[in-house]
């Protein structure tokens, strides 16, 4: 279903952003506005309709069956030459607090295997993420 909506790289990336946001079943305000300066950062806001593409979104959600697949697919579309940047984008995303849980840790597992990237890498990006999240919230290094 999802191969007939998305179909060029800026929806795709939007959409992978919405996957990694609502990977936990929530999204917060919060979110939503990060999610947002991101897409607006990347100038994706004057091409797409950030409301009417989170729609969509939630609208075949619930068909995705595999998740791997998915991400594969939106990665051809995106056809990333900063897989590093792009995982980092994903990774803070997919935790709005220091801690991941097991779905935002498997998704991620699953981007980066997508990406190529080499597990040591993944995961010291998701420490940086997650240590800098930790000092946003609590204000201490």
């Amino acid at each position: 279903m999802y191969t007939s909506i998305v179909n060029n790289q800026d929806q795709a990336l939007c959409h992978l952003f919405f996957h990694c946001c609502l990977e936990d079943d929530r999204f917060s305000e919060q979110e939503m506005d990060d999610l947002s300066g991101k897409l607006v950062s990347l100038g994706l806001r004057t091409k797409l309709s950030i409301k009417e593409e989170l729609q969509t979104y939630r609208n075949y959600r619930p068909a995705i069956g595999d998740e791997q697949v998915y991400v594969r697919y939106l990665l051809s579309l995106i056809k990333p030459v900063n897989e590093l940047a792009l995982y980092s984008y994903c990774v803070e995303l997919c935790i709005d607090d220091p801690i991941l849980d097991a779905r935002e840790e498997a998704l991620l597992v699953k981007i980066g295997e997508e990406l190529d990237i080499p597990t040591i890498d993944s995961l010291t990006i998701n420490r940086l993420i997650a240590q800098r999240k930790a000092v946003e919230i609590q204000k201490i290094f």
